[in-house]
């Protein structure tokens, strides 16, 4: 069975969060990552301010709380593997040394400040990523972006991407399954071999099937252009919420560039 309710989950909740314009709060969360991004590394009542301004705004939105930290740790182990190795590299003050092997290896305090930086900066913007993604339908969030000038080819990717990657889901599922009831085992390069053989097997389905579907598009009179039932409605809670959200952000921000 392809479960169609992955990302935008809790979109059909019934909240302020949920009734505002996604135009206002994809502008409104890219500026939250952009202050985030800028605020100095040493500034930690400012990253505390950021963090009570989001925890704010999940619980006006009533999606689960353990919904969007479970998500947003899924994700956080791809961050601290890139940043790991800064400690090691970066240049001052040693914290510790370490041998490895044939290897001394030292971790300097400066790296690890600019590691934990970038842990709570990333943090931080993926919080802000989750929610917006839970609180907006994708086909509405897309339908905003294209308004704001977003190449409409891109938004047609996005569109079809999500449309598609649960019947490419299922379509793994379905093989995996079919693999799993011929006793899949043997040598490891046999295993390797036969994962191989699916890889190739579903790039070709996948690209048949876009070919099908493309067709049936143009056969139904598609011109290249997104058409969408619901209208997006930019109301006066929309100017409220953004502009104060905003100026509570620049000042913020302000502040811990001044002090």
């Amino acid at each position: 069975m392809v479960k169609h309710s992955f990302i935008d989950q809790y979109s059909d909740r019934d909240s302020f969060i949920h009734k505002l314009d996604p135009r206002t709060k994809f502008v409104t969360t890219l500026l939250f990552i952009l202050v985030v991004v800028l605020t100095p590394p040493n500034q930690w009542p400012a990253f505390a301010l950021y963090l009570i301004i989001i925890a704010i705004l999940i619980l006006l939105s009533t999606v689960p709380i353990r919904y969007i930290l479970k998500r947003s740790l899924v994700i956080m182990p791809f961050v601290v593997m890139i940043a790991i190795f800064i400690p090691f590299f970066k240049e001052g003050e040693v914290a510790g040394s370490y041998n490895i092997w044939l290897w001394q290896v030292s971790v300097t305090y400066s790296g690890l400040q600019v590691l934990i930086n970038i842990v709570i900066k990333a943090w931080l913007s993926i919080l802000s990523l989750i929610m917006l993604t839970s609180t907006t339908k994708l086909p509405h969030l897309l339908n905003g972006l294209e308004q704001l000038r977003m190449p409409r080819v891109m938004a047609m990717i996005l569109s079809f991407m999500y449309r598609y990657l649960f019947v490419l889901v299922d379509e793994v599922m379905r093989m995996k399954q079919a693999r799993d009831s011929r006793n899949f085992g043997g040598k490891r390069l046999w295993q390797i071999r036969t994962i191989g053989n699916m890889i190739g097997t579903l790039f070709i389905r996948s690209y048949e099937r876009g070919e099908r579907v493309y067709a049936a598009m143009v056969a139904r009179g598609f011109d290249g252009q997104s058409r969408t039932l619901d209208r997006l409605n930019f109301r006066p809670a929309d100017a409220y919420f953004g502009v104060g959200l905003s100026l509570i952000l620049i000042l913020v921000s302000v502040a811990s560039l001044l002090y």
